[in-house]
């Protein structure tokens, strides 16, 4: 069962604040690509960083694209729920989108790395917390390779940090293996804990 009808409901639900973190490669942007082509009434926050665009991304829809001045200013005017410098660039989530969504009884999807997920679990610490694993650590790698962005100096350093990541995973309140071929399965469990967790009793309340 989903919550694709909740918004159509009382006041049997929670809007939640979903944190979705996982490796670099382990398919976190498919899977909510996946969420978000269910047609649920969610809001998927966009990130803004000061990386490029990546091909077939674009402005607005995959990240908001800054210039590191213009990022600086949102650290300065605390426009941004949590912010980090990753591989170089920075990447941060926007307060009033995730303030809008829930007062309209939205969950809130937000797709963060490791450092993002547990500053928002210090803010926010109701956030429902979902980790995204790989198969294991060769699938990884060929996922990294496919993409055909990084040197094998960057896979071998992701890799690297994927293992650490990992062990801290037991952070998160929950756990989704993202496997090769499935990840209609993978979207549908974390639908699942969504729906489970916003008709929880007590309900998980989150304040930003």
């Amino acid at each position: 069962m989903t919550d694709g009808d909740d918004s159509a409901k009382s006041d049997d639900f929670t809007p939640l604040v979903v944190v979705i973190s996982g490796p670099s490669g382990v398919g976190k942007d498919v899977l909510i690509e996946g969420m978000a082509g269910r047609g649920l009434d969610y809001h998927f926050t966009v990130t803004a960083t000061t990386r490029a665009p990546r091909p077939g991304e674009e402005e607005g829809i995959n990240h908001h694209f800054l210039s590191v001045d213009e990022f600086e200013r949102a650290i300065r005017d605390d426009e941004l729920l949590e912010w980090a410098r990753v591989y170089g660039n920075y990447y941060g989530v926007p307060k009033q989108q995730v303030r809008d969504a829930l007062s309209q009884g939205k969950h809130v999807i937000i797709r963060v790395d490791l450092q993002g997920a547990l500053r928002i679990k210090e803010l926010a610490p109701e956030a429902l917390m979902i980790f995204i694993h790989p198969p294991n650590m060769e699938v990884l790698r060929e996922r990294l390779e496919r993409r055909g962005v990084n040197s094998e100096a960057d896979i071998a350093t992701r890799l690297d940090s994927a293992a650490t990541e990992i062990e801290q995973s037991v952070a998160f309140d929950r756990q989704v293996v993202n496997r090769e071929g499935k990840l209609e399965s993978a979207v549908e469990e974390v639908i699942e804990i969504v729906y489970k967790e916003s008709h929880r009793v007590p309900p998980r309340m989150v304040k930003i």
